[in-house]
Formats: C-alpha cells, structure tokens, sequence
C-alpha cells in the first residue's frame, strides 16, 4: 500500500504531514483537506474541507459519487466528485494544487489484513469468501484501481507526481466528526460515542468517550461478522427480497406492520437466538445458526435458522415481483402477515442489540450524551427507543443521578459521510479546534447555475417558464406562497434548490413536496410519482411549532433547539389526533421520521411551510426525496429527467444561484393543465387584494 501511495497514519509521510501542518495553522495559514472515498469501497466521492486555527475545520462540499455518476452507493472511483470539486476550487479562486493533504476515509491496509484475518479465523468454511467478491467489506473487482488512486487523480487533473494518500482508521473518522459536529459543548463532562457499522477497517463496532477536547477508543470487536449491520442486512435482504443497501430502510418500514410486541410476536424470542448477548455489552453472531461470516449470499442460514424464518431468498430472487414484500398483499397473500411479523422480530432484535451496547457504554463512560454513528444509526426507529429505554429511571438505578439520554445522530452518519470524516479527523490531529456544530446538509455540490437550468430546460417535452426569484424577501414570500398553493390544492412539486443534500435524506433541497392532510397523498406518491413500495412511509417537514403540536418530541433530543430532529434521523410519536389531520405522514405505528426546518439554514423551504400553515392549518408537508429508483437529482439535467419519468409530478421549481425560479411540468400530450391554471389562480388571487386596496 505505501508503495501504491497509501500510507498510514504511523508512517513517515503521515508524521510529516501532520507536523507541518501544525507548523502552518500556528502561522495562521488556512488549509484545504481533502477526504476521498477510494474505488472497491460503497459510497465513493470526495470531502473538501478548509481548516484554520482560529475557527477549525469548516466543510466547504461533500460530493457524492452516486449523485453524479446515477449508480446508486456506487464503488467506482469518483471521477465526477472530483471534477465537481475542482470546479468549486477555481469557484473560489483556488486550484487543486492548493489542497495541503489528501486523507481517505479507510486504513485500506489494516482492512486488507483484517479481510485476511477474517478468513483464517473461519476456516475452512470461510473460503468461499474470497470468491464473493462484494462480500468482503470492499469490491474485490476494483481493488487494482483502488490501489492505483493516487496516479489516476495525478492523471484526472494534469499533476506531475501522485497524490500521496494517508490512511485514516474508519471508525475514528466516523467518531471524530459526529462528536465535533454535534450540538453538544466541550464542558468538561464526558460524551459517549457509539459507531455501530456493517464494518469497519477493524471491526463492525467501535466504542469512544470524548472529554477535555480529546477522544479515546474505548474498545473495537475486531470482528466483521459479529455486526448489527449485518444482521439487519443479511436478514433483510433474505427476507424483504431487496439488495443489501436498499434493503434496510424497507425492512424497517415493514417492521411497523408486523407484530411489535416482544411477548406475542411469534419471531421474536428465537429469532433473539441469532445474536449472542455478552458481558461487558459485547454482541456476537450465533454461528450455529448464522452462516454469512461464510457465505453471505447463497446460503446465508444454516438450518437452525432456516427452522425459524424459512429458506432465505436467493441472489436472483431479489426484486423479482413475486419475491418482494409488499403489505398490499396482506389480503391475497396469506403469507405476508407471517413475512411482516419477520420483519417486526428482526427490529425488535436490532433494537435489543443496540440497548445492550450502548447501556454499558454509558455505564463506563458516566455519560448521559451519546453520538450515535456508522450505517446502523439510519435506523431512526432504533435511535428513537435508545431515547425511550434511557430515561431518567435507568440514570437513577445506574448512575444514581437525576438525568436522561440526550443523542444526536449526523445526517450523514453512513459511509458517505466518512469522507468529511477523515478530513475533521486530520484537522483535530493537526491541533486545530474541533469547529462549529452542524445546522445543516446541503452540502454535496453547488447551487446551479442559471444557465445550466436554461440548457436542461431546453427541450420539446417539457414546458417551462421563469415565475420569479428568491433573492429578495419579498420573492422569496412569494415563491413560497406559490409552492404552497399548489399544494394546498393537493398538487405534487418538486423543489430543487442550491447545494443538494449530503446523506441519503432529502432535507429541501431535493424534495417532493405534497399536502399532509391528503389522506391520497401516499398512495399518489407511491403509485404515480415514486413508484415505490407503500411499506415505506412518508416523512413530515415542519417548523418547530408544527412538529410540536402534532408530534410528541424527546427532551432528550432538545439539545440546541431541537437539532437533533433537523436530519431526518429520528422518528418520533404523533400525538393523538394527528392521523385524522395530517394522515399522509403518521406511518402504521403511529410514528413519523421528523425533520424540523430552520429559518436561517434554509428560508425558502421555511417560508413554504409558514405559507402552507396559513393555506391549511397546518405547518407541515409531505417531504420525500426528489428521485425515481436511483439517486437523488443533483445536476438540473437530472431533475428534468426525474420529471419525465414521474408521471404523477405536477412541476418542479428550479432555484438557480442568483435567485431566478424557473418552473418545469411536462409539455405537450402530457401537459395536464394543473400548473397553468394553478398558477393563473394563483396571480389572479394576490391581484384582488391590490385592487381592493388601491380602490379604497
């Protein structure tokens, strides 16, 4: 790996590196990190971070290679991250030749030894392993071309040596930043860190308290297969009929149709079997019944296992219709009643595994904060119970003191985000300060460009038309108002506006919007505009006082203001009544996945809400991600394209960087007619004020 560029963090180049930037960020210089996703490993792209003494690390993009290259958690190298990233560089004066350090978001050569160690470990039957190729913790068929990274960025921009890469361990990366990019203050008092992960360079979880301005690694199971990650993936996928990365959230949404009480679901106690619970809250795979340390794909289950759920679903089974869980079975289908009960056990398992670790880390620390990390933290059911088991009973019998779990969850907290990881992480080992805490996620790409939304609208199927501009107060309100009369029609846009999002949320940027109070609204989103599964729940925007009056908000995620409801990472419980209201965002459980909308980080979107609230009563939308099986839209070409294919979306509003918003719905025979009139009705509506106000 040193040979090939990669060098790790104890290595000389690393030492040097580190030492002048010290040297530099003393001087009052300003550096620029880069943190690379390298080919072979899921979710590939690139961070660029700016970094001072005097205020830390400060995140400038996180480029996603998915949203330029349309390959969903795709593995290829990031070629379109990067070029994007030069851009914004030349943006801003600067050239790829003033990036100071490139660090990656993997010690690829601790994971190849761990791979390695793995497989020993297994023997014999581990061996069919090294011929699973995807299985492995990277993508064996691109290893050459991660190996060879740092000439081929030499290459893509015209330098005359290569990059040199450092190494930076995964789950340091992921602990680093979500501590220093949570709300909560460097006090004295300690914060628990738990990164829960599919795996890691080193193991699948890894356990730190930060204090005093300092982190430490309290522990690491050094193990890829005893991993919630992918206990939760394996069974799934098996059983959901999806691919691993797309089936967890889908799984997760199912569990609420089954049966979620641990004393009558007829899973539960033996599916609990899988894992084994450990002293000193460590979790282990039950391989008498588990048998994807060995083989992940073709015979996942051993036959205790099969005892309990049944054959697993094979590889070329997955998406196949017949195969996929689909709760509009549940009336012709006998099965799938059984299928949803599955996939409550598994959540309720997941969600035992997760209380087991974390309570002896809170144990051991002392601490009541805990930042929740690594691709098990997007499941925001399991992180709402986390707040539920900790409160103030447990702190009173374990800590002896009056207190309850406060938790924040990034809103990247999967691989994509472990690109800024090893960038913050760099920056804190340099000796700069840990930076200011996140507010936001808009942060993959820059805004458009007027031009570039003019160029995509250029085109015989689609209809267009400049209908105002949001650089103003007064645009902006009216822009909002807009938006918010479509809806309260029970229209459906779509808002593509400034920087997308970066995390595998859209958060306003790259949304589908739709009225709450449909109670059609989901099985017209699903049916003609997503095309996706009705197990898989619509999520609520809203102001802070729209979430408060129909959602019951933890106080243990009311550290600064609430923020850790600001990502879509936490789901929370209605208050009664609110299905009656706002029926199309209250999933079967009685729960919503919340994002709260701040004024100051994102004001057209907030403004839209406030609107909204006076249309229908209710500060509050539909928001789901702006996209059609694959990711969501980054580039303007991309949005009009997700247009074409969305049958159901009535327009979409494209913000360009210097305020101007073009509306787009689909031209010709496919012109319904719906934004046309909405938007003559519309101005026909503000007109009638100013006429009676200029009559009197």
């Amino acid at each position: 790996m040193g040979a090939a560029g990669i060098h790790q963090l104890d290595s000389s180049h690393a030492k040097a590196q580190l030492s002048l930037a010290r040297q530099k960020l003393a001087h009052g210089e300003t550096l620029y990190i880069a943190g690379l996703g390298l080919p072979g490993t899921h979710n590939s792209g690139v961070a660029l971070v700016e970094v001072t003494q005097a205020t830390g690390p400060r995140l400038i993009l996180n480029n996603e290679e998915e949203r330029f290259s349309g390959n969903k958690h795709t593995s290829e190298f990031p070629q379109g991250s990067l070029r994007a990233m030069a851009a914004s560089l030349r943006a801003r004066g600067l050239d790829v030749t003033d990036i100071f350090a490139w660090v990656t978001s993997w010690d690829y050569p601790t994971l190849a030894g761990t791979i390695f160690r793995t497989v020993l470990e297994e023997l014999p039957q581990s061996l069919k392993l090294m011929r699973t190729l995807e299985a492995t913790g990277f993508d064996g068929r691109r290893l050459d071309q991660m190996t060879r990274t740092s000439k081929i960025v030499a290459r893509q921009f015209g330098l005359a040596a290569p990059v040199p890469l450092i190494a930076l361990p995964h789950h340091d990366n992921h602990a680093w930043f979500s501590y220093a990019a949570s709300p909560f203050a460097d006090d004295g008092e300690p914060v628990a860190i738990a990164v829960l992960d599919g795996t890691g360079d080193l193991g699948s979880v890894s356990l730190y308290v930060a204090q005093g301005g300092a982190m430490r690694r309290l522990y690491c199971n050094e193990n890829m297969f005893d991993s919630l990650g992918a206990f939760y993936s394996v069974i799934s996928s098996t059983q959901g009929g999806w691919t691993w990365l797309s089936s967890e959230g889908r799984y997760m949404g199912a569990a609420a149709w089954g049966d979620m009480n641990r004393a009558s679901n007829p899973y539960y106690a033996r599916l609990r079997e899988v894992l084994q619970f450990e002293p000193n809250g460590e979790v282990k795979l039950n391989r008498a019944l588990a048998n994807w340390h060995c083989d992940p794909f073709q015979n996942p289950y051993k036959r205790a296992l099969i005892d309990i759920l049944g054959e697993p679903l094979k590889p070329e089974q997955l998406w196949n219709p017949d195969a996929v869980l689909r709760v509009e079975d549940i009336k012709h289908r006998p099965d799938t009643q059984d299928r949803l009960d599955k996939a409550a056990a598994t959540q309720l398992v997941f969600e035992d595994a997760m209380i087991h670790v974390v309570d002896h880390l809170l144990r051991q620390t002392g601490a009541q904060r805990l930042v929740l990390t690594g691709g098990v933290a997007l499941n925001a059911l399991g992180n709402m119970r986390l707040l539920e088991h900790f409160d103030e009973a447990w702190f009173a019998n374990n800590q002896g003191r009056k207190a309850r779990l406060h938790l924040w969850v990034p809103p990247v907290p999967g691989d994509a985000g472990v690109t800024i990881g090893a960038a913050w992480l760099f920056a804190h080992l340099a000796g700069a300060p840990r930076g200011a805490p996140l507010t936001h996620a808009f942060y993959c790409g820059e805004p458009p460009a007027r031009a570039e939304i003019e160029t995509a609208l250029a085109a015989d199927d689609v209809a267009s038309q400049q209908v105002g501009e949001v650089s103003t107060q007064q645009g902006c309100a009216e822009i909002a108002d807009l938006m918010a009369f479509m809806v309260a029609n029970d229209g459906v846009i779509a808002l593509y506006q400034g920087a997308a999002e970066t995390g595998p949320r859209a958060l306003g940027h790259r949304s589908i919007l739709a009225n709450p109070c449909d109670p059609d609204a989901r099985e017209k989103l699903n049916e003609r505009v997503k095309y996706r599964e009705a197990i898989r729940p619509l999520a609520p925007m809203a102001t802070l006082e729209g979430a408060r009056q129909y959602f019951e908000l933890e106080d243990g995620a009311s550290d600064s203001d609430y923020n850790a409801y600001n990502y879509m990472v936490l789901t929370a419980h209605s208050k009664p009544g609110a299905r009656d209201k706002i029926p199309a965002v209250i999933h079967a459980d009685g729960t919503g996945r919340l994002q709260i909308v701040r004024e100051a980080d994102d004001p057209l979107t907030y403004a839209y809400l406030k609107s909204l609230g006076r249309r229908i009563g209710v500060e509050m939308s539909v928001n789901t991600s702006f996209n059609v099986a694959g990711p969501i839209a980054q580039t303007p070409q991309q949005a009009i394209d997700t247009l074409r294919r969305s049958k159901g979306l009535d327009a979409v509003l494209l913000v360009a960087g210097d305020g101007a918003v073009h509306a787009a719905w689909h031209g010709g025979a496919r012109d319904s007619g719906r934004f046309t009139g909405w938007l003559a009705e519309w101005k026909a509506g503000r007109a009638a004020p100013d006429q009676s106000r200029s009559g009197r």
